[in-house]
C-alpha cells in the first residue's frame, strides 16, 4: 500500500456520510462473523462521519446463496444490538450481487432487495464481462432500478478498455470506487484506474468495502492524507452517497 499517512487517523472525517458498500451484517458473507465485530466496525464507519450504513452483504452462487429472508434475519439481529450499544447509526439492509445464475434466479423471481431509492449494487465478474450485462442493466432501468456497479476499477479486463467504462457510465450506469483501491490496498493498477475514473469524473459514490477491522483502520489513515484531501476537493460536486434514499 502507499505511503499516504499523514495526519492523526481520529481527526479524520469523510465528506459524506452514507456508506453505500460493506460487508458488516454479522454472519452471512466472509465480512463481519457475529454482532461484536460488526459494532465495533459501525463504530469505526461513526468515527469517520458515517451517521448512515446500507449494509451490503454479498449474494453469489455456490458461496453466499443470501435470500431476503436470510439477510433480513441478521439485519434485525444487528438493529437491535445497535439499538442496546446506544450507537448512533441508521440502518439499512441490501446486498451486493454477483451477476450469476444465481441472481439470474433470484431476479426472475422478483426476490431481490434493492437500497433505498430502487439502487441496487451490483457485482460484476472478475474474470471478463458477462455478454448479458448491457441487457440486464437496460432491463433494471426499465423497471425503475438504478444499478450501480461495485468496484469497477477492480475488473482488469477494463483495464485497455477505458472506452468501455465511458460507454457504460453513458448508459445510466452509476460507479461505485473503493477507497481502499485509492490507499492501494488491491494493487497499482486498481489504484491508477481509480485514478483515472476520477480524473474523468465517472466516480458517482464511494464506499468502505468494509469485511474487518484492518480495512477500517487503512481507511481511516488514508482519510487523513494530503492525497484524499485532493481528490475530496476534486469530487465533492458529484457524490451521490447521501442521495441514496
Amino acid at each position: 500500500m502507499f505511503n499516504f499517512f499523514k495526519k492523526k487517523k481520529e481527526d479524520a472525517k469523510l465528506f459524506y456520510h452514507t456508506d453505500v458498500h460493506c460487508h458488516i451484517l454479522p454472519g452471512v458473507d466472509h465480512g463481519s462473523p457475529d454482532v461484536e465485530h460488526s459494532l465495533e466496525m459501525l463504530q469505526a464507519e461513526v468515527d469517520m462521519g458515517i451517521n448512515r450504513v446500507i449494509l451490503t452483504s454479498h449474494t453469489t452462487a455456490e458461496t453466499f446463496e443470501n435470500t431476503p429472508e436470510t439477510l433480513k434475519a441478521a439485519y434485525g439481529v444487528l438493529t437491535k444490538a445497535v439499538a442496546e450499544a446506544g450507537l448512533n447509526v441508521e440502518l439499512h439492509v441490501s446486498s451486493e450481487y454477483r451477476i450469476d445464475e444465481y441472481w439470474n434466479s433470484l431476479y426472475s423471481e422478483g426476490r431481490i432487495l434493492p437500497m433505498p431509492g430502487k439502487y441496487i449494487l451490483l457485482e460484476n465478474s472478475f474474470t471478463q464481462e458477462l455478454i448479458e450485462i448491457d441487457q440486464l442493466l437496460f432491463d433494471l432501468q426499465c423497471k425503475g432500478y438504478h444499478p450501480i456497479l461495485a468496484h469497477p476499477e477492480r475488473y482488469r479486463y477494463y483495464y485497455d478498455r477505458h472506452n468501455r467504462y465511458e460507454q457504460l457510465h453513458t448508459h445510466g450506469v452509476y460507479f461505485q470506487l473503493n477507497i481502499l483501491s485509492l490507499a492501494g490496498y488491491f494493487g497499482n493498477g486498481a489504484r491508477e484506474t481509480a485514478m483515472w475514473l476520477i480524473k474523468n469524473n465517472l466516480v458517482d459514490m464511494f464506499g468502505s468495502d468494509m469485511h474487518m477491522m484492518e480495512h477500517a483502520e487503512i481507511i481511516k489513515d488514508y482519510i487523513g492524507s494530503k492525497d484524499w484531501r485532493k481528490i475530496s476537493e476534486r469530487v465533492q460536486g458529484r457524490i451521490l452517497n447521501d442521495m441514496v434514499r
